[in-house]
């Protein structure tokens, strides 16, 4: 049972309903946006249909007044430029992209096209300079501030105050802001007196090599830097920590719902009905210079109790007085 039953569980049996016809129509010509998506899992359809049902409420409708084409890229950077190449080449009005990797792919591909992203601070990632005025052709919804980084580890230390080491589990080709995630990382295991193990993966196989071996040791943990995995390697990852009794932290809500033990993130279906209101009015008319980059207000603890459970680890009831949800 879930404590608090979250929006994007409800949207998840109905991501790839049909748009809703009942919006107000803009005309007849047809507007055409371009979608470039990290990932094609059942979290992202969820976050892919509140994108698309904000933007009927605002009047866009897919086959009246709007076609959209629709890309993912599965976590695969060769396949991100492709396919990102392949978009900028159909001329969309506007792209929205979910996912650093895949915003790199198409700011290589384009300086004009307006681009609207979800994903890593663009200011650690290179991709803006000025937020109030984003003085290229990208604007959008950071996920995280790279910060960030240290409180994750200051909850996984306490919800196991046994933690000594954490292992840093990231896709280098993938976690393009890695070092600026890192670098709050150790400052905080500094002052928690928590070793810190940089734990650069590209494959399944090596991931699993990687943490049997970090889990040889004691008192371990894992904590997963964004974006947050695709389907198949979370479950490796929550097979693994189950598997080791290793406490972990991870980057979505959709980890803990998952299976994961501890998520502190923002709320991403919210983030993509905020980013159809900036498709919407470049569809009207503006520019990006107008539409300021725009950082997260609220993060949710969550906590699966299941999975400390299943790895033997009875949390504080003080920390779980703090969590915004708990699934038991």
């Amino acid at each position: 049972m879930t404590v608090r039953r979250r929006e994007f569980i409800t949207l998840l049996g109905g991501a790839a309903a049909a748009w809703p016809v009942t919006a107000r129509a803009q005309g007849e010509r047809m507007r055409r946006i371009g979608i470039l998506s990290a990932r094609d899992d059942r979290d992202e359809q969820a976050n892919l249909g509140a994108f698309r049902e904000e933007l009927a409420k605002l009047g866009w409708v897919e086959g009246r007044n709007l076609r959209t084409d629709l890309r993912f890229g599965v976590g695969d950077p060769e396949r991100y430029r492709d396919y990102a190449a392949e978009l900028v080449g159909l001329a969309p009005e506007v792209i929205f992209v979910v996912g650093g990797a895949p915003t790199f792919a198409l700011e290589q591909r384009t300086q004009t096209i307006p681009i609207v992203f979800t994903g890593p601070d663009p200011v650690d990632a290179g991709l803006v300079r000025n937020v109030a005025r984003p003085e290229r052709n990208i604007t959008g919804f950071s996920i995280y501030g790279s910060s960030i980084a240290g409180k994750w580890l200051e909850l996984l230390k306490e919800a196991a105050p046994h933690l000594a080491r954490v292992a840093i589990i990231f896709n280098p080709e993938l976690t393009l802001t890695a070092s600026r995630y890192l670098s709050p990382i150790a400052a905080a295991a500094a002052g928690l007196g928590v070793t810190a193990v940089d734990t650069p993966v590209r494959e399944a196989i090596d991931m699993v090599r990687t943490i049997d071996a970090f889990a040889a040791q004691p008192n371990g943990g894992l904590l997963v830097l964004p974006p947050p995995p695709n389907t198949s390697v979370r479950n490796t990852i929550l097979h693994l920590a189950e598997q080791h009794k290793l406490p972990a932290i991870y980057p979505s809500q959709a980890d803990a719902a998952a299976g994961g033990l501890l998520t502190y993130a923002t709320d991403l279906v919210e983030l993509h009905r905020r980013a159809a209101g900036y498709v919407d009015r470049l569809l009207r008319g503006a520019k990006v210079s107008e539409l300021p980059v725009q950082y997260p207000t609220k993060f949710d603890l969550v906590v699966n109790l299941r999975a400390a459970k299943a790895i033997g680890l009875s949390i504080p009831e003080s920390f779980l007085a703090r969590a915004d949800e708990v699934i038991e």
